[in-house]
């Protein structure tokens, strides 16, 4: 029976359409389905008069009292039965019953103990099918309101989440709580297996379940792309279960709703289950509601995969450039080096690297990084002496657009690129008083403003700075801030120089020859006797940096299987061969300081140890002596011959 004709009943009967607008009323001051039902049933129950007045529903064969108003016993089965067969008001055995208005013939009744006019009776069962079905649509309404409000919420979160596991299980406990049911769970498809993937899955120790691409209800869903439920009380649907994961986990399902998950191109990526309905078989609205549910869950495992990828991509790159930094060397100045960096490495302790140009502070400076918890973060280097004063706080801190003449928009500082990373100030010792100034507010504050604004930004860079300057003379001159150096001198790391570093100078030509002969596609040559005593006897100003260049060149330029100290010296540039004796003093003077600044060396090398130095010119210790006393160098600090 349409719509138009009910609602025509009711304006036609006496009373019918004031009847409507009362049962409207109250429809809108009940909170729940039973409770206007009641007080509806009540209503019908004192306009006509009747002991008792009942809603019931046809289920199966047997009617099931929905509501009732009065006495309600010995319905007549066979009068309800001809009333939903005929759809229209009959009377018998003292009883009148009229179906009641449902858009999807739901089979319900209205009946009543009395004889009332068909016509009349027929009208107030229309208006309670009306009045109700304001009602349903209504909270039908309010609750897909309370149900969308908590899926923004919950999605608010999911879109947070970086691990997909940790992200379907909160997908699977918002959607148990938020449609009542015991279990749910998200299939999505293995490529590698060609089977799906199940999790959670409660009661399976490896938290997953697997199941073949097309069994059962999800394998149904994941291959038409359309939902499916299956109701506890119809057979031909409860055979579609597949049991082997009911069995497997001991336990057993009930009623099954499932629909697909889309990503945004509408292509089917996975399917989304719930079992056991609390109460009954999951309705319409509920597959309506998992439908919202599954397309919002769609978008964030998506984003949280997209996310897992470059997560797992930034780990590699920064495994791979963790494995690039090394620091050669087994002296015993190194070894200490490794030893502190190790402790400090994982700490946000401020650590000051001191030495000079060439041996290798930013090397040191990326191992502290690739050593700590912030490896898979960003590593910002700033040369503080290559970037102009003017411009070296914007650069640091930033700036808002218009802050001078060429801001043209705003830009993030290092400080805010290195957030949760490091921050290396290379040539500390070059910063403006000014700029040592903010650099000091920074570190104390954590904060940092940016030029031309005022709002103060976190920052949680840790800090590593350099300098090849002794910044205590710098701090004498009033060049440099006392406060900034005993901040920044929390962890002090001295470099020792090339030169002082003994058979690492070796070690460290073979490493930079067998790099770079790999990157030349040729085999790596040795290095000869007299090459490498060369390389020990060379002072080295430029340091590792000086080798490393040497290095390259011989890979580049030299032939044959064997570096021998002619072409050491075809490399050699003339500074480093030109001896730093002033060029006015007469031969004898020379040579009498040569042999000084050579022996010293030797000895500074050897820390002291008068017989191996001697060892290393080619002299007997005695002679050495006798040499020194020559020169008039003087006793030497102390032969530490027996302590080494």
């Amino acid at each position: 029976m349409s719509l138009e004709v009910q609602s025509e009943r009711i304006n036609s009967a006496p009373g019918g359409s004031n009847l409507l607008v009362r049962l409207i009323d109250l429809s809108l001051e009940s909170a729940v389905e039973s409770e206007f039902l009641a007080s509806a049933l009540q209503m019908i129950k004192d306009l006509v008069g009747s002991n008792g007045v009942v809603l019931v529903q046809g289920v199966k064969g047997q009617w099931r009292v929905i509501a009732h108003a009065g006495e309600g016993n010995g319905l007549p089965a066979d009068l309800l039965a001809d009333t939903l067969d005929t759809e229209f008001c009959q009377h018998a055995d003292g009883w009148t019953a009229a179906p009641l208005f449902r858009p999807n013939r739901s089979g319900r009744l209205l009946a009543c103990d009395a004889a009332i006019d068909p016509a009349r009776f027929d009208s107030m069962t229309a208006a309670i099918g009306l009045a109700l079905e304001s009602f349903k649509r209504r909270s039908s309404q309010a609750r897909r309101v309370q149900r969308l409000e908590a899926i923004l919420e919950m999605t608010v979160h999911w879109n947070q989440s970086r691990e997909t596991d940790q992200l379907l299980e909160q997908i699977a406990q918002a959607a148990t709580r938020l449609l009542g049911a015991e279990r749910a769970t998200i299939f999505l498809p293995d490529s590698n297996s060609g089977s799906l993937i199940g999790k959670p899955a409660l009661g399976v120790e490896s938290g997953e379940i697997r199941i073949p691409f097309n069994a059962g209800v999800v394998g149904q869903v994941i291959v038409s792309g359309r939902p499916a439920r299956v109701d506890f009380d119809v057979t031909s649907e409860q055979e579609q279960i597949h049991r082997d994961v009911d069995q497997q986990l001991g336990f057993q399902t009930r009623t099954i709703l499932c629909v697909p998950m889309k990503d945004q191109a509408g292509k089917t990526i996975g399917a989304f289950e719930l079992i056991n309905r609390i109460e009954g078989n999951f309705t319409d609205e509920d597959e309506i509601a998992l439908c919202e549910l599954a397309a919002h869950a769609a978008v964030a495992i998506d984003n949280t995969q997209h996310v897992e990828e470059l997560v797992t991509s930034k780990r590699k790159v920064a495994a791979q450039a963790a494995g690039q930094v090394q620091l050669i060397g087994q002296c015993p100045a190194i070894e200490k080096l490794k030893n502190t960096i190790e402790k400090v490495a994982n700490t946000d302790l401020v650590v000051l690297i001191t030495g000079e140009n060439g041996t290798g502070k930013e090397v040191v400076a990326q191992m502290i990084h690739y050593l700590s918890q912030r490896r898979d973060e960003v590593l910002v280097a700033v040369n503080c002496a290559a970037i102009s004063q003017s411009l070296l706080e914007s650069e640091l801190f930033g700036h808002e657009k218009g802050a001078f003449t060429d801001a043209h928009q705003a830009r993030e500082g290092k400080f805010e690129l290195a957030n949760n990373g490091t921050l290396f100030l290379d040539e500390i010792g070059d910063m403006s008083l000014d700029g040592q100034s903010k650099l000091l507010r920074v570190l104390e504050a954590k904060t940092v403003v940016r030029v031309g604004g005022s709002i103060p930004i976190p920052t949680n860079a840790r800090v590593v700075a350099a300098t090849n300057q002794e910044l205590t003379d710098l701090i004498s001159e009033r060049k440099f801030r006392q406060d900034l150096y005993f901040r920044l001198n929390v962890v002090p790391i001295e470099l020792p120089p090339l030169r002082d570093r003994g058979d690492d100078i070796l070690m460290l030509a073979e490493h930079f020859l067998s790099q770079f002969c790999a990157k030349a596609r040729r085999e790596t040559p040795t290095i000869s006797a007299s090459a490498k005593k060369r390389l020990l006897g060379h002072a080295w100003p430029g340091n590792i940096r000086e080798l490393r260049n040497m290095m390259e060149r011989v890979a580049y330029l030299t032939d044959g299987q064997k570096i021998d100290t002619e072409d050491l010296d075809f490399v050699n540039s003339p500074a480093s061969n030109e001896s730093a004796i002033p060029m006015d003093l007469p031969l004898t003077e020379a040579t009498r300081q040569f042999q000084v600044d050579y022996i010293r060396r030797h000895i500074d090398r050897s820390n002291g140890n008068m017989t191996d130095a001697a060892e290393k010119m080619g002299l007997h210790r005695s002679n050495l002596y006798r040499k020194m006393k020559q020169l008039g160098m003087g006793e030497p600090g102390g032969d530490q011959e027996e302590s080494t």
